[in-house]
Formats: C-alpha cells, sequence, structure tokens
C-alpha cells in the first residue's frame, strides 16, 4: 500500500521546477502523491504550517518535511493575496 505525501509550493518557478523534478520522480507503488499549491488553496497553509512546513517548495513525508531549494518562505507567502 502506498503511503502518502505532499508536495506543497506556491507557484514559483523554483516551485514548478521542483514539482516536476521530485515529485513525479517518487515511486507511485510508494507514495501516492498530492500537489498543493498553497497561492490557489490558502485554506492549506495552517496544515502545512502544522506539518512543520517553514518554505516551499516542501516534501512532507511519513510526516516529515524536507525543504527543497528555496522559493518562498512560509511568511511570504501568507502575506501575498
Amino acid at each position: 500500500m502506498a503511503q502518502k505525501a505532499v508536495f506543497y509550493h506556491a507557484g514559483c518557478p523554483v516551485c514548478v521546477d521542483a514539482e516536476q523534478r521530485l515529485a513525479h520522480a517518487l515511486d507511485p507503488a510508494s507514495y501516492t502523491v498530492e500537489i498543493v499549491h498553497l497561492g490557489n488553496d490558502r485554506g492549506r497553509i495552517a496544515e502545512a504550517e502544522a506539518a512543520g512546513v517553514k518554505s516551499v517548495p516542501a516534501l512532507v513525508l511519513d510526516g516529515l518535511p524536507y525543504h527543497i531549494n528555496f522559493g518562498a518562505s512560509l511568511a511570504d507567502v501568507k502575506g501575498a493575496g
């Protein structure tokens, strides 16, 4: 049974590149990947914070956040809009 992975991003070029290169590279037999665009789905920012996400792009695997490169801080994402 595949585990859930959540990829949070804000649509910036760094985020989109990480999504294309990393999130889609995960083995679908091991992980079901949900892509969350925080710029479009602002209601999920609190969820990302609760998962330990500090900046995007970030991938949460098995409840642990992994920050990839640096596109924007979550504070910047919350302030945008």
